[in-house]
């Protein structure tokens, strides 16, 4: 399998290898013929020469190629690869189950059979758009992340090997000692983190590639923070989370020097680290390639002007599937500080207790829960809170999952479906629970008062050049209309457009 055929341009590849350029880290890696390890485009160690090099589309392909990971520039904290770009829709829905819960619900022919392709086809498609089999991709995620536990945390080694998904010691012993030629001990030893902390309390670095909008990114979230489940202080983003019956929270904030996001979990459980860590790197967007975005952003004047004014805008995500979309239908047609408020007497009136940190006060509650709340006595509508008990009893009963989707559009139809869930509301839901990178809800009115335009149709006639990038340039248009949040979207709709919500 060689570079071409994975789409690799050799040039740009080793352009970005001589000037260590940050924007390409994670978008490919180097194998070194010399040495015989696989570097990031950023790696510190000395520059090998052109002809001793190899270029890998994914840390997989090269370890499939028999190169180990570098010690010094440790593969496994680079951003992670945007798995949309250049691969097949079953690529890309492969990739995202196996970050959800790797191959240990069945191996390659469940996953293909969830898929609906043969395993062996699923493997012929790994190979040509990633240069690797979907095993080795789900290996080299649970080893980086298990490398990431050693230098990162204080965690015994029985425990990190259950977090990382290697099931026994034993395996991860030898895992470990035959990609890093070292032992878990040893590589603890040479681990640059020396300061340890609490119990149950564990910090992480998580990288991203340069720039980095994180004004723009906790401005967003803070004016939808829901009391007593977020909360954004001094420039650090903070939230309660509960998994499989544990409790707990995490904290965010920026470090530029790295050009990363430091993040600090406190949680009991630590085989819940892996999947607590993808969603908070999904959460705030963090394996964006901006460049590419860039280039299909700037053809549209309006966008190109406010691309240039504000680099490195994201796409908040969340941090629960069903918490965001209970938000985005109380948002519909009230302003954001309404629907926040309405959230925050939800948590606070059917959510948990929670006591473990000052400010966050409660956990949003459980879809069981609101199905037979009485929502109409903490403010709600009749018809808002009829929608939001029968879009829970869905849940609740399992006819939708945030889990294991493999079929986006399908999800949405199945959503929109429930009565009070329209377009808007499913492609909001799309942009910030799916993670679909091209959701666009052309309806929402301050979409439309930004281009000057009067109906959807129009818009989405406009958007077609923006694929497949039209949430990020749903957030630009969104941007300059902050300072007015407070007004409601439906105020002087143009005609002929459905009433749209508040951007929840």
């Amino acid at each position: 399998m060689n570079a071409r055929r994975m789409k690799l341009d050799l040039q740009v590849c080793s352009r970005a290898r001589l000037s260590r350029d940050a924007r390409f880290d994670g978008k490919f890696y180097i194998g070194v013929r010399t040495s015989g390890v696989y570097c990031r485009s950023i790696c510190p160690a000395p520059t090998a020469k052109e002809e001793n090099c190899r270029y890998f589309p994914t840390a997989a392909a090269a370890a499939e190629a028999g190169f180990r990971p570098c010690l010094r520039c440790r593969p496994e904290c680079c951003p992670g690869t945007p798995a949309w770009l250049g691969t097949s829709n079953t690529v890309s829905r492969a990739l995202r189950l196996i970050g959800e819960s790797g191959l240990e619900d069945g191996g390659v022919e469940v996953l293909a059979d969830r898929l609906g392709v043969g395993s062996r086809h699923l493997r012929r498609l790994f190979l040509r758009h990633l240069g690797a089999t979907p095993v080795a991709v789900a290996q080299t995620r649970r080893l980086h992340f298990a490398k990431k536990l050693i230098d990162e945390t204080a965690l015994p080694m029985n425990q990190i090997a259950v977090a990382a998904g290697f099931g026994c010691v034993r395996r991860f012993n030898a895992g470990i000692r035959n990609v890093y030629h070292r032992t878990p001990t040893q590589i603890r030893g040479l681990a640059r983190q020396k300061v340890f902390h609490p119990e149950n309390q564990y910090v992480f670095r998580l990288h991203y590639r340069p720039p980095y909008h994180w004004k723009g990114m906790l401005a967003f979230l803070a004016s939808r923070a829901m009391p007593g489940v977020e909360a954004v202080e001094s420039g650090t983003y903070r939230r309660s989370i509960s998994l499989h019956g544990n409790h707990g929270y995490f904290e965010v904030s920026p470090d530029e020097k790295y050009d990363a996001l430091t993040v600090r979990v406190q949680f009991s459980n630590s085989p819940s680290l892996f999947f607590i860590i993808e969603r908070i790197r999904a959460m705030f967007d963090l394996n964006a390639d901006w460049a590419a975005i860039m280039r299909t952003l700037k053809v549209e004047p309006v966008l190109a002007e406010r691309v240039a004014a504000d680099p490195g805008l994201r796409v908040p995500g969340c941090w629960n599937g069903f918490e965001l979309t209970v938000r985005a239908i109380l948002g519909q047609q009230i302003t954001v500080q309404g629907a926040t408020a309405l959230a925050g007497r939800i948590a606070k009136t059917f959510g948990k207790p929670f006591a473990a940190s000052s400010n966050l006060t409660h956990l949003f509650p459980e879809s069981e829960v609101l199905a037979d709340a009485s929502l109409t006595s903490i403010g709600l509508t009749t018809a808002r809170a009829e929608t939001v008990r029968r879009f829970s009893r869905a849940v609740a009963d399992g006819q939708i999952s945030f889990e294991g989707i493999v079929d986006s559009e399908a999800f949405l139809a199945a959503l929109r479906e429930i009565p009070g869930i329209g377009k808007w509301t499913a492609q909001y839901v799309a942009m910030r629970a799916l993670g679909e990178p091209d959701a666009f809800p052309s309806a929402d009115l301050g979409l439309l008062r930004a281009l000057h335009l009067q109906s959807a149709s129009e818009l989405d006639l406009r958007a077609e050049v923006w694929r497949p990038w039209r949430a990020y340039a749903a957030m630009y248009l969104w941007k300059p209309c902050r300072e007015e949040e407070g007004r409601e979207n439906g105020i002087q709709k143009p005609r002929g457009v459905a009433s749209a919500g508040s951007r929840a």
